[in-house]
């Protein structure tokens, strides 16, 4: 069985493109990689119907803090069997987001902190009754709100599909999710947690995760 490995931070913070970068590092290792990013847009109807929500569809919808929870995380659970799969046939599997990312943005909506009632939900629900598999690490990429949000604004103005949404537009929001995400990093919820930041570069992500493939 592979390695799951979740790289997790706001919008903007630049997972996606540091996934690309250790994915050819990994390979040029010789190990099999494969990756997937969460919410499952236009894949999953749940991560749909949450995405519409947050555009102001589905009436009062994004006003629940748990059901956009729930869709988020049964968004993962439909996804379970496939990621299985990857973990079978690959050395490493490299998610842009995981269940820590629902914990992070519930608890920030709620204004409650990474002790507090919803983090132990999320994580009851998708590790616990969803059966989702716990990550080998959870990477937090660690980088100012304000850059990451000028960077989402950027992409936003780029690509229509990206544009901002009511959680991205919430300045305050990503201050506290980006608070949540510490101190889910300095728990190591749901698993081990490592904290990465822009002067590490990602040969040192890929080492890290080399060390845990063990090879």
């Amino acid at each position: 069985m592979g390695v799951l490995i979740a790289v997790e931070g706001l919008d903007g913070a630049g997972k996606r493109t540091l996934i690309e970068r250790v994915v050819g590092d990994l390979r040029g290792r010789g190990l099999r990689v494969s990756t997937m990013a969460f919410p499952r847009y236009r894949v999953s109807v749940h991560a749909d119907l949450a995405a519409e929500a947050l555009r102001g569809a589905h009436g009062d919808l994004a006003a629940s803090i748990s059901g956009m929870a729930l869709l988020f995380a049964l968004d993962r659970a439909d996804a379970r069997d496939e990621l299985s799969k990857l973990l079978a046939d690959n050395d490493v599997v490299l998610l842009d987001r995981y269940v820590a990312s629902n914990a992070a943005y519930s608890a920030a909506r709620l204004g409650q902190s990474a002790d507090g009632e919803i983090v132990d939900w999320v994580g009851e629900l998708e590790f616990g009754r969803f059966a989702l598999p716990a990550p080998a690490l959870q990477v937090l990429l660690d980088v100012p709100v304000e850059l990451a949000a000028e960077r989402a604004r950027k992409r936003g103005e780029l690509d229509a599909e990206r544009a901002l949404d009511v959680y991205e537009r919430d300045g305050g929001l990503q201050h506290r999710t980006g608070a949540v995400y510490r101190e889910l990093a300095e728990r190591d919820w749901g698993g081990p947690w490592w904290t990465y930041r822009s002067d590490d570069g990602p040969a040192a992500l890929a080492a890290r995760i080399t060390e845990i493939v063990g090879r």
